[in-house]
């Protein structure tokens, strides 16, 4: 394996078919992948002790809108603890069908990084255990960080509502009760 980028080598190797390109520019290596049999390639590099990539440390996207096709990348950012090496995998999507494999089975924290996808920009992450929004109101229309959305767009009002046995919700409800009870003592003085 070459000394300064030892990943690439050994992937082009091993994945042939499914890597479509590779760099390295001052040792972060980038490896650009199909969408098919994403899972199977992600538990590769986690479960193959020559890679050990067993942290997942990000998942984001970038909308190429006007400039690139396909539209969207789905970028991953692992990392090996006991090698101490990182790889990014970049994964092409078309804008008429942006959905990729979820690694929720891989990565438990995969989760709350592909929902944030998924709220940002309307990737969609097949067998995700429970894809909603986690940044943005459910009744919200878009997706913020698409390049198309417009950035005067009206977002319909919804009313407020309780978020019920949550941390937050009994939290507010406490400091209402001292609130009332404080303003009490002050008004019989």
């Amino acid at each position: 394996m070459e000394e300064g980028h030892p990943n690439i080598p050994y992937l082009q190797e091993k994945f042939a078919v499914k890597i479509l390109a590779s760099h390295a520019l001052r040792g972060d290596e980038t490896v650009v992948v199909s969408r098919e049999g994403l899972q199977e390639f992600f538990r590769s590099l986690k479960e193959d002790p020559k890679l050990d990539f067993n942290f997942l440390t990000d998942i984001t996207a970038v909308d190429y809108l006007g400039k690139k096709e396909p539209r969207f990348e789905v970028v991953y950012h692992l990392y090996s603890l006991r090698l101490k090496r990182r790889l990014r995998v970049k994964v092409p999507l078309p804008e008429e069908d942006p959905v990729v494999e979820s690694l929720t089975p891989l990565w438990k924290g995969a989760n709350w990084l592909e929902r944030e996808v998924w709220d940002m920009f309307g990737i969609r992450f097949q067998g995700h255990p429970d894809l909603r929004r986690i940044l943005l109101y459910e009744e919200f229309q878009g997706y913020p960080l698409r390049k198309d959305y417009p950035v005067n767009q009206c977002q319909p009002l919804v009313p407020e509502r309780e978020i019920q046995d949550t941390f937050v919700d009994q939290r507010s409800r406490n400091k209402l009760m001292q609130l009332q009870h404080n303003l009490g003592a002050k008004s019989r003085s």
